[in-house]
């Protein structure tokens, strides 16, 4: 896994054997972060991240000097992976938090401008996350949620998807409230 841009461009990060994930891929990551700086100041920004997995959208938005970024992950081993590395390439404004994600959006009372969800492709309510994020009020005025998705979820009905994008397997939709 490497970072794509900004003071940490082209650093590898190496993951352990023993974390399963997924992590978005390269050519994912770097599609995406075109779109976001296309719409955001990236240094202004607020960035929720949930379902974290291994920090690499976290460590993207940092690199790229992001004031604020609050990440959400559940699995031991991926927080602790993520803390270790948090640490390691001094990100500061990252604060990382262990817990279950619907919990955490459903008491969280933080508005941001951007919330991105990378969740495992097999959770039974990932067709829930947009309402839940929006429903929420998690984003502020202006701000965007970003779902990374199986190609076989669709939510080209729903009432606030702005566009969705494929890059390979990796599917984003993006949602605006």
């Amino acid at each position: 896994m490497r970072i794509i841009s900004g003071k940490y461009r082209g650093k590898i990060i190496h993951l352990p054997r023993n974390i399963k994930v997924r992590p978005t891929t390269d050519l994912a990551k770097e599609s995406l972060f075109n779109i976001i700086v296309n719409d955001y100041d990236i240094r202004s920004v607020s960035v929720l991240d949930l379902f974290s997995g291994t920090g690499s959208i976290s460590y993207e938005f940092a690199s790229r000097d992001c004031k604020l970024i609050h990440l959400v992950e559940n699995n031991y081993k991926n927080y602790s992976f993520i803390v270790k590395t948090m640490e390691e390439l001094a990100f500061h404004q990252i604060r990382a938090t262990r817990a279950n994600v619907r919990s955490y959006i459903e008491t969280c009372q933080t508005k941001y401008d951007i919330v991105f969800a990378d969740p495992p492709y097999n959770l039974s309510w990932l067709g829930d996350l947009p309402d839940l994020v929006l429903g929420h009020g998690l984003l502020n005025p202006q701000g965007m949620f970003i779902l990374e998705h199986p190609r076989s979820v669709h939510f080209s009905d729903h009432s606030c998807l702005m566009e969705k994008r494929q890059y390979g397997s990796v599917n984003f939709s993006f949602f605006k409230s």
